[in-house]
């Protein structure tokens, strides 16, 4: 094995800042496993955090990225859940494996900031802290799964849908598709929302019920809620700003899982939204290992296929992180090492 490996670093808080570099290879210690990265995927997080505002005072340079699927290369001592040759998921944040995570590691615990992220040749783990992928997936498909594909689990789960629940998802980024085939797989109503009917007709594809072409329908909150008969039992939301108007688009009764921030950090609501419907708002903070194997486990009885629109290679990172701020994509854009 060579000394060094490459990695993708952030310079500067752009993608300009992006490089390609050699770092060395680290050696795994206690309980730690070094896995060969085939591929990642990127999160709107990624460039959240490469813009500077999302995690205050992070040291430069940093390695972007936090979602990866790779072969163990090495493993240290001690080590038992894992064999060199095993294929292996880390999780996001690292050292939650079950319940509600610390606000430590919520803080500090976090892989592609505050901790080195995925896009580099090797990556340095806790054994404790990865999963096996579903085997019916490959690389690319299964390093959609630690953010993305985990969230809108939880999303879903923590809002206890069940068969005939009306579900609101808005956009066709990644965490909006998983939850559309999650939903289906628990026998719900999907409805989604885009600003393209080219995406709209794809969701239906994918088993989408309804669609609303935000757009054209800039009152997609009242349109729900008369397609819908009453409204959305469970809205995902991941644009952050929109959220008075999923408050108008939820059932009584119902819940606003809020996973996202596309669209801005801050929005103004109306307080007797949440009061006279009794609706509940839940953060979503991705999830758990044990809710990660969970999640696996029905992935691979369902025989998902996450979506995937566009893969790079890792010399051209710049352009991946491009395409992402593009908003084109359907689905999630991976990176292959």
């Amino acid at each position: 094995m060579s000394a060094t490996m490459r990695a993708i670093q952030a310079h500067q808080f752009a993608i300009s800042g992006l490089e390609l570099t050699e770092v060395p290879i680290p050696t795994p210690g206690k309980g730690e496993v070094l896995v060969r990265v085939g591929a990642a995927t990127l999160n709107y997080r990624d460039l959240a955090v490469l813009g500077g505002d999302y995690i205050k005072g992070l040291p430069l340079p940093y390695v972007p990225a936090s979602d990866a699927c790779g072969t163990v290369a090495e493993i240290g001592p001690g080590v038992t859940r894992f064999k060199k040759g095993n294929r292996i998921v880390p999780i996001y944040t690292q050292g939650w494996h079950d319940g509600k995570p610390t606000p430590e590691q919520r803080a500090k615990r976090t892989l592609g900031a505050p901790l080195a992220g995925v896009l580099q040749d090797y990556i340095l783990i806790p054994e404790e802290d990865a999963v096996t992928p579903p085997s019916h997936l490959t690389d690319v498909e299964a390093a959609t799964l630690p953010i993305a594909g985990l969230t809108a689990w939880s999303a879903l789960d923590q809002a206890n849908v069940k068969p005939g629940d009306d579900v609101l998802l808005q956009g066709t980024g990644g965490v909006s598709l998983f939850a559309l085939q999650f939903a289906k797989l628990w026998g719900a109503r999907v409805t989604i929302l885009s600003s393209s009917d080219e995406k709209l007709a794809r969701a239906k594809a994918l088993g989408a019920d309804l669609c609303v072409n935000y757009r054209t329908t800039p009152e997609w909150d009242a349109e729900v809620k008369r397609l819908t008969g009453r409204g959305a039992d469970i809205v995902v939301e991941t644009i952050g700003s929109s959220l008075g108007r999923s408050l108008s688009a939820v059932a009584f009764g119902g819940t606003i899982s809020v996973v996202g921030f596309v669209a801005g950090y801050s929005t103004e609501l109306n307080i007797r939204q949440l009061i006279g419907p009794m609706v509940n708002v839940k953060g979503i903070a991705v999830g758990s290992r044990r809710g990660f194997v969970d999640m696996n486990r029905a992935i691979e009885v369902a025989g998902i296929k996450p979506v995937v629109d566009k893969t790079f290679d890792l010399s051209e990172t710049a352009e991946a992180f491009k395409y992402m701020k593009s908003g084109a994509h359907f689905g999630k854009i991976a990176i292959t090492m």
